[in-house]
């Protein structure tokens, strides 16, 4: 079994700039999701983790590049130049080219800023000098300029006469890769040049950014910043002349795009034909299936409410929240009438960018009060452009209570009706006596994050029933095990479950049992959807992953189709939890999707709908829930959670004992620990168990290794 090569990394740890990230994951998402998904990663996880299987790419942004050489010299770049090598594909942009070169020489002659010496790499068996152009200040702007760039056409197999020859490039502080020309023999391509005069002597070529094949991977390496979109550079009034840098990007903007397109296919990658445009966040729809029980939860907010201008705001510890009044539309206009309101309260443009987390008066600074921090997000939300690298959790996000009724799907794509007519059939069928999960549901077209949205927001949270459930669409800041973030396609299906669980039950009822009952709750939902869905062959991998076996293949692969997250907090006398979900519902890339699976079964089966199996998992949720509250982990929920699962008397390597072999046995009743018997020569039994934490460790399923979760 192989996994498919479905993450790009880009390197966020020590030496990286914020703003370089940013801008990485900004464009690489908008060319190759949903095909890859881009995540940030620290140097930590290139030391650590087992990441090579499932990379599709590795990418070093701008920043300071001795801060990369201090943390991954040594083990983290044998790793790298072993993933290389061995087929995986390197880009460095700026520092990242200086990084990926033999030897780096940046202002040789300033003793304040002067960086010389070998790198480890050396992708590039040569030296990368800079400046190319004078002026460049650290955390400063006074240096950028738009560089002329020519791309060097005969590189590319799929640069034809429609691709524009030069494009300008958004450039502050690279290098030039010298005498690449003179490198043909050990495998150096030149894909584009700098056409202008250079500060430091480079060689005839001027090369600009280099390819070559190392092994059987690649590397590519720039000394500009192309990844750089102009809509996310910000005019500066101070400096009139960095205008003239934006403008002269945004000229040849479309060509910079193609440009990198072409880039990311050389180094084997499937590039999107068309931008994936990321979407705008969408108002939540809160409802129930009884008008009343929305007026009440929304009165059950009172306390936490704050008026601003006779709006009705949230300010919750990572988001803010605006109630919006029946039959209201908060357009535009509104925004700028909001704006306007609070606009002289604000004391500078860095407020609305949310760069200010101070107020200055008289001198003397002083923490935000809760007033002027919604007033920043008012501001913020109204200067923002969707075309835009944005700071989401400083984006106000609406909540409309339906109290009055249902929302239609003339209004939004989500059959309120069809999922409250399914929960009642699923809640009835398996006699759940209270009923509450998925009796408040709140849906959002486009949100960041179900789980963030909630368990980042505990004083919302707190307010919040047992079973209360917030699903949505898509989510542009989705979040998995570990930190990672995503853009989650249109086609998932994705929640987050509200559970207060009593810190009396933390003997009889671990919560750390809760993720094996999702688990077990969407294997229950998919194969009790309707007749003929037990057939689909969904799987459980330790502790928190659904994969399905591929259809129409002889040695029945099985790739990831979702996953689990169960984030926790106290609160008095319970643990409060948010359990996020996320299905591959109709979404086939970037693995496959339960529809697909649907339809190639025998008689095919209709397609998953949103409503219905949200409806199914939930029931079947609370079943279980319900009977582990009262029970615990009972012998029932064990023998059909083994029966679902891959691993049993998988032989795995333990990373956190040292890399000694074990055959896996199960997971302990009491507490949910993995259980390992320990194995000798020839694979004999030794007779030590070894009992693992999930919180600690993870499953690599493909090459038989529980690594240690960083």
């Amino acid at each position: 079994m192989a996994s498919k090569k479905m993450n790009v990394l880009v390197y966020s740890g020590h030496g990286s700039t914020t703003e370089s990230v940013r801008h990485c994951l900004y464009t690489l998402r908008r060319l190759l999701s949903p095909t890859y998904v881009v995540i940030p990663v620290t140097g930590e996880i290139i030391i650590k983790e087992p990441w090579f299987s499932s990379c599709a790419l590795l990418v070093f942004p701008g920043g300071a590049d001795l801060g990369y050489c201090r943390t991954l010299n040594g083990e983290g770049n044998r790793r790298i130049s072993r993933y290389v090598n061995a087929g995986g594909s390197f880009l460095g942009f700026c520092a990242g080219g200086y990084y990926g070169s033999a030897t780096c020489e940046f202002e040789v002659d300033d003793p304040k800023m002067a960086v010389v010496g070998d790198r480890e790499l050396g992708f590039f068996p040569g030296i990368c000098r800079g400046l190319a152009f004078p002026g460049f200040q650290y955390a400063s702007e006074a240096g950028a300029r738009a560089a002329d760039i020519k791309i060097n056409k005969v590189a590319f197999e799929n640069a034809d006469d429609s691709v524009a020859d030069h494009f300008k490039s958004y450039y502050n502080g690279g290098g030039v890769f010298v005498d690449a020309d003179k490198l043909a023999s050990r495998g150096v391509q030149i894909l584009a040049s700098y056409t202008e005069d250079l500060h430091v002597e480079s060689g005839e070529s001027k090369a600009a950014i280099v390819y070559r094949k190392i092994g059987e991977g690649h590397a590519v390496l720039t000394g500009p910043h192309p990844e750089f979109a102009p809509q996310n550079l910000a005019r500066i009034p101070s400096l009139p002349s960095y205008g003239s840098v934006i403008d002269g990007v945004l000229a040849t903007d479309r060509t910079r795009l193609v440009f990198i397109g072409i880039m990311l296919q050389k180094l084997g990658l499937q590039v999107n034909e068309e931008e994936q445009v990321i979407p705008s966040l969408s108002r939540l729809h809160l409802t129930s299936h009884t008008a009343a029980d929305v007026s009440g939860l929304v009165a059950s907010w009172a306390e936490s409410v704050t008026v601003v201008n006779g709006d009705e705001y949230i300010k919750g510890e990572n988001d803010v929240f605006r109630i919006e009044k029946p039959g209201s539309v908060w357009s535009v206009k509104e925004l700028k009438r909001a704006v306007s309101a609070v606009s002289e309260k604000l004391p500078t443009v860095a407020a609305v960018t949310g760069k200010v987390a101070e107020i200055e008066t008289n001198n003397v600074k002083r923490p935000k009060t809760k007033l002027e921090e919604i007033e920043d997000c008012v501001g913020y939300t109204a200067a923002s452009s969707a075309d835009q690298i944005l700071d989401y959790d400083k984006i106000v996000k609406v909540i409309v209570p339906h109290d009055n009724g249902l929302p239609t799907t003339r209004e939004i794509p989500f059959h309120h009706d069809a999922f409250y007519a399914n929960l009642n059939l699923y809640h009835n069928k398996l006699r759940n006596p209270a009923a509450s999960f998925g009796k408040h549901l709140m849906y959002g077209e486009v949100v960041t994050s179900t789980n963030t949205l909630l368990e980042k927001n505990p004083v919302l949270l707190r307010h919040l029933p047992s079973g209360f459930t917030l699903t949505a669409t898509t989510q542009i800041a989705g979040r998995g095990r570990g930190g990672n973030v995503w853009i989650a396609p249109p086609g998932a299906l994705m929640f987050s479950t509200v559970m207060h669980h009593s810190m009396a039950m933390a003997q009889s009822a671990p919560v750390v049992f809760v993720q094996y009952l999702a688990a077990l709750a969407i294997v229950q939902g998919i194969k009790s959807y309707a007749p003929g869905y037990e057939k689909i062959p969904v799987k459980l991998k330790w502790p928190n992953d659904i994969y399905a076996q591929l259809p129409g293949s002889a040695n029945n692969p099985v790739v990831k189709i979702g996953g689990i997250l169960v984030n926790s907090s106290y609160s008095g006398t319970s643990y409060d939890l948010v359990c996020g979900i996320g299905l591959n519902l109709s979404n086939a890339l970037p693995t496959t999707s339960l529809n697909l699976l649907a339809s190639t079964q025998s008689p095919p089966l209709k397609a998953f709908t949103h409503e219905k199996l949200l409806a199914s998992i939930l029931a079947h949720f609370e079943e279980l829930y319900s009977t582990f509250c009262q029970a615990g982990f009972t012998r029932d929920m064990e023998g059909e959670y083994y029966e679902n699962w891959l691993h049993t008397e998988q032989v795995v390597t333990l990373e956190t004992e040292g890399g000694i072999k074990a055959r896996i046995k199960g997971i302990t009743r009491d507490w949910g620990l993995l259980l390992a018997e320990e194995l000798g020569w020839e694979d004999r039994p030794t007779g030590k168990i070894i009992t693992l934490q999930s919180d600690s460790n993870s499953f690599d399923f493909f090459r038989g290794l529980v690594r240690r979760k960083v």
